[in-house]
């Protein structure tokens, strides 16, 4: 007897729901295997290639690993290889990467029946980082409203500059649309040859993508917050913790980015050294803000100093804000690392900072994103060590641009052996589902323990 569709479907859709209950962040990471295997179909299609024939299978996996985790990193030339196909289906990959594919889920799912579903609010709940499921509906639209406000305002800021630059308008439309997309999602990707090194000293290209990448790296959290007390009028104070220690170790290590790039590059004649004064600050803040995960250069990043490339190192590690288009361990991961070690040489029972105490679940969660994170470079590290003859600056530098989502490369991407690729392709999708998300989607089970035994301290340092 041949089933109705309802029951066709009821077992898969059951299955969905029983998933996205016991386990939201295994059925996130499913859903975003699933998405990126789509692009890799889409970018395997010989119209998305400039020569009309089909790309090899590891490039195609790379660039839609890329691009829906909006990092940046590319084996092949993304101006002169793709296609427009191609580069129309990476500019949908980034956008689709940014907005989170749970959200997006939420999105269609809100349009479609008016309302968010319980299933969609656990999905969205477990990609937004969002706590109270009563959230996730204004979250939901902040997102949508906030990507697409601030896309829109930085390709009519670019626009004019792309239309004295370019031959035609359609082209500066493009360039404009293409980089205000790939900025404010941190991806990184430029639509050119030679990308924005040939601006790098125009205030007019740079500033408006500066201001995207910083703000994109925020976290949609911040920016809702951000909005509410822009239309309230509230001030500082009425901030929540999560954003102050966001916009607070930010900016912190936005200034401290730029001013130790400055200082190390700053005689460098490969780099910094070949520009005019205003040219050396402009190109010193946008290095100090591209590592929060924007991945633009305007600078040859292979003729940098070592010295800058630790710095940039750290700075990639960190990352971005929480729920935000950036990768890394996330700034209130540091936030509140460095608060418990002041804690501690204080001598403070608690972690405190304005006003607030600091749970130890929170630090203890800290911790563990930050000792996992460390530990996927290590390995990441050794494994690439193995599979080429590179030095280990340049092994980890182009490991923590994959895990922090960033796109930074010395320029040695495009020569990794096929194994390389895929190990830095995994280091991209672990990156931006985030370290604590993908281990708890692989985690079989969650233990609960009813017991608890004496307490005994072992002797630290």
């Amino acid at each position: 007897m041949a089933r109705s569709w309802d029951a066709v479907l009821w077992g898969p859709r059951d299955f969905v729901d029983r998933l996205a209950r016991s386990s939201p962040a295994r059925l996130a990471v499913t859903a975003f295997a699933g998405i990126i295997a789509i692009f890799v179909a889409l970018l395997s299609m010989p119209v998305a290639t400039t020569s009309g024939q089909r790309a090899p299978f590891v490039d195609a996996v790379f660039t839609a690993v890329s691009a829906v985790s909006v990092t940046g990193l590319t084996t092949v030339p993304t101006g002169e290889y793709w296609s427009t196909w191609g580069h129309v289906v990476i500019l949908l990959g980034i956008q689709i990467g940014g907005l989170g594919v749970m959200t997006l889920a939420s999105v269609l799912g809100l349009a479609v029946s008016r309302h968010i579903g319980l299933t969609q609010k656990l999905l969205a709940a477990s990609e937004t980082k969002t706590a109270r499921l009563g959230e996730v509906g204004s979250l939901i639209r902040t997102v949508v409203i906030a990507s697409v406000t601030i896309e829109t305002a930085l390709a009519l800021v670019l626009f004019p500059r792309f239309a004295m630059i370019e031959d035609d308008l359609g082209s500066a439309a493009w360039h404009s649309v293409f980089y205000s997309v790939s900025a404010f999602n941190n991806a990184g990707f430029v639509p050119t040859p030679d990308g924005l090194i040939p601006h790098y000293g125009d205030w007019w290209v740079l500033l408006p993508i500066i201001v995207g990448v910083f703000l994109g790296s925020l976290g949609f959290p911040v920016i809702m917050t951000l909005a509410a007390v822009w239309r309230t009028r509230k001030r500082w104070r009425r901030l929540n913790l999560h954003s102050r220690l966001t916009l607070v170790t930010s900016g912190g290590l936005v200034g401290l980015g730029a001013l130790a790039i400055g200082a190390f590059e700053w005689n460098n004649p490969d780099t910094l050294g070949a520009q005019d004064g205003a040219s050396r600050v402009l190109s010193a803040l946008f290095a100090g803000v591209m590592p929060r995960s924007g991945g633009f250069a305007t600078l040859d990043v292979g003729e940098m100093r070592e010295a800058t490339w630790l710095m940039t190192d750290a700075l990639m590690f960190v990352g971005g804000g929480s729920a935000s288009t950036a990768g890394g361990i996330k700034v209130t991961t540091l936030a509140v690392l460095v608060l418990a070690i002041i804690a501690e040489a204080r001598g403070d029972r608690d972690v405190d900072v304005w006003g607030r105490r600091i749970p130890r679940s929170t630090l203890r969660l800290a911790v563990a994103v930050s000792f996992v994170g460390a530990t996927i470079v290590l390995v990441s590290c050794l494994v690439l060590l193995e599979l080429t003859d590179w030095t280990l600056d340049v092994v980890l530098f182009e490991v923590l641009s994959a895990f922090g989502t960033c796109g930074l490369s010395t320029g040695v991407t495009a020569d990794l052996p096929d194994a390389g690729k895929y190990v830095i392709s995994a280091l991209m999708f672990v990156g931006r589902t985030g370290t604590m998300t993908v281990a708890a989607a692989l985690a079989l089970r969650e233990r609960r323990r009813v017991i608890r035994y004496p307490e005994e301290r072992p002797i630290i340092g």
